[in-house]
């Protein structure tokens, strides 16, 4: 099997080893399914003493999951959420926020992926009337879809508007590791002590092999998520193997070394795109992801040396994620590629106006 080089996603990078020696301790003989389990026992302690023991922990297969659930958990049907026009929630989830929670969703414009409370307030006008949706929730993504980081002191201004004006604060952290990383704070500085209310906390991207969990930090709200979760199709009957592997990704700090690796993979290969005349930085690079415009007849040859994704088609800017298993060679092998069909687009450039040139002489 080829094992193509890529910067399309974090999704696409495979299983940290001591993740997968956490699955391979964990398929030992018979356990109780469903979570009645001591792995997952194990991996619930290892979550609240992340998050706190008040935190509420349940475990699912996928970021779609944990959002869609974790909202549906505190949502009817005639609620609203909010969140920007970016958004994996809006953009990426296929209707499911609609589809399983019966709630609008309202988008906000943003350059940078982020919202603030001046955007939100005017929403709020048609409170209490029955002719509109009511807004209940605010939702925003750690890192944002375009790799910017809201900071704590942001979030907590989110989080006290919204309690404000009887509002809830979700987070999609699918990708929360590598804002704390980056940041340099705690996982729960930057989610429930800032004052989000419910979390979908992701490991899939960080170098798990499966498994996301949403994370309540008021008991209250997770009361009735066991039967939301089974009725989303998201109660998995093997959860050892889901749980296993977040005990190994607290371990020692794993998935703070491997966002700290990605990271830093996207800070060398934004120093090296940032050398290219041809080539410009859109987004600030904060996480593991890197927003760069690039002449659009280079793009399918390169995409066919390492696949990566096209953000926007009408400005040709590329989205190149990094991941905990991305190596500086990966890197110099991009850019070498880069710069080769630079110069080779070049060099067809000063054929082709030579030749216009030596037309117009003749004529």
């Amino acid at each position: 099997m080829h094992n193509e080089l890529s910067f399309a996603s974090d999704n696409n990078s495979g299983i940290h080893p001591d993740v997968l020696q956490a699955i391979t301790g964990a398929n030992k003989g018979h356990c109780r399914g469903y979570g009645d389990d001591p792995y997952t026992a194990e991996a619930v302690r290892s979550f609240k003493a992340v998050f706190g023991e008040h935190a509420e922990v349940f475990f699912v297969c996928t970021g779609t999951g944990a959002n869609v659930l974790g909202l549906r958990a505190a949502a009817q049907s005639y609620h609203a959420i909010i969140c920007a026009q970016s958004s994996h929630l809006h953009v990426d989830e296929c209707g499911a926020p609609e589809n399983f929670t019966g709630c609008k969703v309202i988008t906000l414009p943003s350059d940078d992926g982020k919202i603030v409370p001046p955007q939100i307030e005017p929403l709020l006008e048609g409170r209490g009337d029955e002719h509109h949706s009511q807004p209940k929730f605010i939702s925003i993504s750690q890192p944002t879809e375009l790799g910017t980081l809201y900071t704590v002191e942001e979030i907590a201004n989110l989080a006290d508007f919204a309690h404000a004006n009887d509002l809830m604060l979700h987070m999609d952290g699918a990708r929360l590791s590598n804002a704390a990383a980056s940041i340099g704070c705690s996982l729960l500085a930057i989610s429930g002590a800032a004052g989000v209310d419910i979390l979908a906390f992701g490991g899939t991207k960080n170098g798990m092999m499966i498994g996301e969990a949403v994370v309540f930090f008021d008991p209250e709200v997770a009361s009735h998520f066991k039967y939301i979760r089974k009725q989303g199709m998201h109660l998995v009957s093997k959860m050892r193997f889901i749980a296993a592997q977040f005990t190994a990704f607290f371990r020692d700090d794993l998935w703070l070394h491997n966002a700290r690796h990605a990271n830093g993979m996207a800070a060398l290969l934004a120093r090296e795109l940032e050398k290219v005349l041809q080539c410009r930085i859109t987004q600030k690079v904060q996480a593991n992801a890197v927003f760069v415009a690039m002449p659009p007849e280079i793009v399918e040859e390169l995409q066919k040396r390492c696949f990566f994704d096209v953000y926007d088609s009408t400005n040709t800017i590329a989205r190149l994620m990094t991941s905990f298993d991305t190596t500086e060679g990966d890197i110099r092998g991009f850019i070498f590629d880069l710069q080769e069909l630079l110069s080779k687009s070049s060099e067809t450039d000063e054929k082709e106006n030579k030749g216009n040139h030596h037309e117009r002489s003749r004529e």
